[in-house]
């Protein structure tokens, strides 16, 4: 049985678990430790339960932990070169990777960790550099992308085979344009290489879901200028608009940035 589980998503902290009774990956690890213990402690689980750690970029909301986490618990770090590049740069990150856990990945190359197939791609972010995750399973695929400024074929490529898929929603753009953030990180935000909007998520799903895909959660929405029930009804009514049903093709549930999600059981 995969399950899979939040811990935050959004500025605040950014951690995911997709694991099995016998092996577990974390993907990101921006969550402070003392919440991770207490989170892991509240689900009945174990931190040694990890087995490897897979990092999407290398913002403190994505990686501030993941230091000391790979060096209590022996965890290899897997990313691509430039990511552990600017891990190790991140004053954020006051315990570094120590070399001996710094695994590297090249996107686009599938690689077995442990249990899981794991593909890394392309994600168009400000970061030192940024993927997204694929993660094949018993013949379950599911993907996760955060952070993302737009849409490239790659990554729709992706979205078209996942029958499980975290995407982000960061945006309401009026919201954002009528915001107090100063107009350089409005532009930021809104930007080719920032954030996507709720309507771009939308259009993702609306031009890419398969009859395969069946749970779709939202990541990484903006406090300032977003709210989760915005988020699900703006895509929902996008979809609804050109024939997909939301609880009839698939599942759309929004993540909570501060507080974990409920464990999700991911069935073949």
């Amino acid at each position: 049985m995969l399950k899979f589980l939040s811990f935050g998503s959004g500025s605040s902290g950014n951690c995911y678990l997709l694991y099995t009774d016998t092996d577990c990956l974390m993907i990101d690890c921006g969550v402070g430790i003392r919440s991770l213990k207490k989170h892991f402690h509240n689900y009945g689980l174990q931190l040694n339960m990890v087995h490897n750690v897979l990092i999407t970029h290398d913002h403190a909301d994505h990686v501030k932990s993941v230091g000391s986490i790979s060096g209590d618990l022996q965890l290899p770090v897997y990313t691509t070169e430039d990511v552990h590049r600017g891990i190790s740069q991140n004053w954020c990150v006051r315990r570094k990777v120590d070399s001996q856990y710094v695994r590297y990945l090249k996107k686009g190359e599938e690689i077995s960790i442990g249990e899981f197939k794991v593909t890394p791609f392309g994600v168009p972010h400000d970061s030192t550099d940024c993927v997204g995750y694929s993660v094949e399973y018993n013949g379950i695929r599911f993907t996760l992308i955060t952070d993302c400024g737009h849409i490239t074929d790659e990554i729709a490529q992706f979205i078209s085979v996942s029958n499980y898929l975290v995407i982000e929603a960061n945006h309401e753009p009026e919201k954002l344009a009528a915001g107090p953030y100063p107009r350089h990180l409005k532009e930021r935000i809104s930007g080719p290489n920032g954030h996507l909007s709720n309507e771009a998520c939308a259009k993702a799903l609306l031009e890419n879901a398969s009859p395969a895909l069946r749970h779709v959660w939202l990541c990484h929405l903006s406090d300032e200028n977003n709210h989760p029930e915005l988020a699900k009804k703006t895509i929902e009514s996008i979809l609804r608009d050109s024939g997909i049903i939301i609880g009839k093709e698939f599942t759309l549930e929004v993540l909570k940035r501060k507080i974990p999600s409920e464990m999700y059981e991911l069935n073949p």
